[in-house]
């Protein structure tokens, strides 16, 4: 997995039974040591930022949320006729 052109060097201390554990996990997955590290690592930065992009609510709050949701919004006539006039990328 490629993110980016520029690729940085990242370094960490971890003991020779870290090590290898990785090593034999990486050979399993038929990866280098970097690949398998990248990918996991990935992986769990993943799982970390979709809790961040989730939003969980309660029965009664996802009750409020779609009564919100299908709320008419109020009428501004400044905002429609801001919307119905060509800009000038048209």
């Amino acid at each position: 997995m490629v993110l980016c052109d520029r690729m940085e060097k990242l370094e960490m201390r971890i003991s020779s039974e870290a090590e290898r554990i990785l090593r034999d996990a990486a050979a399993v997955r038929q990866k280098s040591l970097s690949e398998f590290v990248l990918d996991s690592a990935m992986a769990r930065a993943d799982e970390a930022l979709l809790k961040r992009r989730t939003l969980r609510l309660s029965g009664e709050e996802w009750d409020a949320f779609l009564t919100a949701q299908a709320a008419r919004t109020p009428h501004h006539p400044r905002m429609e006729r801001l919307l119905k006039t060509p800009s000038i990328f048209d």
